[in-house]
Formats: structure tokens, C-alpha cells, sequence
């Protein structure tokens, strides 16, 4: 496989579907029955450190300095080549965002959805590699416990819990579905009460799906991995060792499975919050993760009302970029899961 280590950028935004670069897949299979991995990268296409990792794992096969023992696994360097062409976030959409097949595409993401939700539900597990706008340490995203509830019913706790330990970082995030379906309950609200017009934000309960989301509701695992900060090369090597330890530990590729991180953090996310106004800024330059107390500011909105911690706290994905009805910052607190 030939991939491009730099972007086209000579083209305009806009060109027509069938000029976009096609969607690829690398798929090395085993005579021998096993597991079913598919591994995505620059599903925001500013992201690419795995696109990188996994073009080396693909020489690494070909050239057979790697050899797959069971199971097949498909790897996706470029899960949405729109947004990869253009250097940026997304597309038309954040394509991580209500994932699913539509019978009417209208936006570029919807056809990539026509062809990824597919792919991935002929899988057993996910492993999703992205990076991050503000923070310092790599850290990764798993599922919720085993249950039977209406939003994200899920039986594979356990294999997503051993694993997320054996990928290479030591910070371990969970709740995202829930968190997002009160934000999204919370957005509603504002809608009704005339701050937001309907047809301007996304109130739909779906939205908070993205690829994880959407191969748990295909009865499979899925992990995401945030490497690094978008322009840190480092994390193409931290993309790289956990696509690794992640094959190992499955017995795809030989090789002493990995060990279990011993010390590690582990916070749940419970609230979030969306930007009203462009006015509305925050109290400091927070990064991802960064502590607060108890009845500190957190930021101010444009009529001057501030957002106060109700406890002790970390922000996750603060983010100075949104747009006002989009997420501005989510909170989270430590420990709940995996022993913590």
C-alpha cells in the first residue's frame, strides 16, 4: 500500500464525489480462524498520527517482518479522505458524530457512513486512533459497564477493560454516551426556552454515536486512543505501540502479551457543557484534564453569569474553537471504574 505522507492541498474545497480520494482498506488475514480487529485513523483528519502507525504496520506485513497468526484485521488509514485532503477536523460534519447509514446522503460524512458502518459491524473490536487539541498526555476512552439499559446496552466490559490497560498510557476515560445525552437533554432545553433555534444545533439523542459508539451497537468492543497533540510526531510511535500491544494481546502477532499498566488514573465524565455565545470565554487557558477546585470559575458567559465548579473536577476537551450550540467543555471526576 501506497500512502502519501502529505496532503493534496492544491485542490478547492468543494469537488465533486467521485474526485475525492477513494475509501481504502488494508486487510491482512490468517488461514487460521480468530479474531476480527479493524483499526481507523484521521476519522478527523487533522488527526493523523495513526494514518502514520499504520502505514508502517502495513510494511511491516508485507514485507514479512510481521506475521499474522489468527483472525483478520482491516486496517483504515484514512477514514475520511475529505476532511484529510483539507487539513481540518471535518468534511461537511464531524463525521463522529449521529454515525449511521442513511438511505439519502446529503453530506460527504453520510456517505462515508454508508460505507464504514458496515465494515466495522463485520468486526469484533475497534481500536480508533485520534489526537487531541490542548493536553499533554496520551490517554484512552472505554465503554460502559455491562447492562441492558435503553442508550448503550453492552456485554464486553471485560475485554475493553483488559485491554485499555495494555495500549501504553496510564489515563483512562469513560462515560462519554451518558454525558452526552444529558447535554444534549440540556440543549433541548434551551431550544424551548428561545436561546437556540431548532434548526441551528443538533438535538437529536443520536448524536453523541460516533465509531465506538456505533460498533458497541453492533455487539462488538471498541477503544479510542487519543496519541498526542495533532502535531506532536510523537504520537505516531504511541498509535504504533498500541496497535501492537493491542494484536499481541489478542494472539494475532507473536510476542509476549503486554503487561497491564499498574499505576493509572481513571476519571468519569458526568457533565457538559455548550458555548452560548462567541463572547463567552474562559477563566483560564485550561488544557484537558486540568484540575478544578470546588467554587472555582470556570468561565464566564457574554451576560457576565460564570460557571462554577459544584465540586472538585477536571476539565476534558475544552475547547476555544466551538461555535455557540456546540459542546464547549465537559467535566469529569476521578476514578469509579476498573478498581479505582
Amino acid at each position: 500500500m501506497a500512502l502519501p505522507s502529505t496532503l493534496l492541498t492544491d485542490l478547492p474545497e468543494q469537488i465533486p464525489l467521485d474526485q475525492e480520494r477513494p475509501f481504502q482498506t488494508t486487510r491482512i488475514r490468517s488461514p487460521i480462524a480468530g479474531p476480527k480487529l479493524i483499526v481507523t485513523a484521521a476519522v478527523h483528519g487533522n488527526e493523523t498520527c495513526g494514518t502514520f502507525a499504520i502505514e508502517r504496520l502495513v510494511k511491516q506485513f508485507e514485507s514479512g517482518e510481521l506475521k499474522l497468526l489468527k483472525g483478520f484485521v482491516t486496517f483504515v488509514p484514512v477514514t475520511n479522505p475529505k476532511a484529510y485532503r483539507l487539513k481540518r477536523r471535518a468534511g461537511d460534519r464531524n463525521l463522529n458524530r449521529r454515525l449511521m447509514p442513511t438511505e439519502s446522503p446529503l453530506q460527504y460524512e453520510d456517505h462515508i457512513a454508508n460505507w464504514l458502518c458496515p465494515l466495522l459491524a463485520e468486526h469484533d473490536g475497534l481500536l480508533d486512533l485520534h489526537s487531541f487539541q490542548s493536553g499533554d498526555t496520551a490517554f484512552a476512552l472505554f465503554g460502559p459497564p455491562n447492562n441492558s439499559n435503553a442508550l448503550e446496552p453492552f456485554s464486553h466490559a471485560q475485554i475493553e477493560e483488559e485491554l485499555i490497560t495494555r495500549l501504553g498510557c496510564k489515563r483512562f476515560v469513560y462515560g462519554w454516551l451518558s454525558t452526552y445525552a444529558k447535554g444534549i437533554e440540556r440543549r433541548a432545553a434551551e431550544v424551548k426556552a428561545g436561546r437556540f433555534n431548532a434548526q441551528d444545533v443538533d438535538v437529536d439523542t443520536r448524536y453523541g454515536i460516533g465509531t465506538t459508539e456505533y460498533m458497541r451497537s453492533a455487539g462488538g468492543w471498541s477503544l479510542t486512543l487519543e496519541c498526542s497533540q495533532h502535531d506532536d510526531v510523537g504520537g505516531r510511535d504511541v498509535a504504533y505501540h498500541a496497535i501492537v500491544n493491542t494484536l499481541t494481546y489478542l494472539g494475532m502477532i507473536a510476542g509476549a502479551p503486554p503487561a497491564a499498566a499498574k499505576e493509572f488514573e481513571v476519571l468519569g465524565l458526568y457533565d457538559v457543557f455548550d458555548r452560548f455565545d462567541m463572547n463567552d470565554q474562559f477563566a483560564k487557558p485550561w488544557k484537558s484534564f486540568d484540575q478544578i477546585k470546588q467554587g472555582e470559575c470556570i468561565g464566564t458567559r457574554a451576560d457576565g453569569t460564570q460557571i462554577i465548579a459544584e465540586r472538585d473536577c477536571f476539565i476534558v476537551f475544552p475547547n476555544i474553537k466551538s461555535q455557540p450550540g456546540q459542546e464547549w467543555f465537559y467535566l469529569a471526576h476521578a476514578g469509579g471504574r476498573l478498581g479505582r
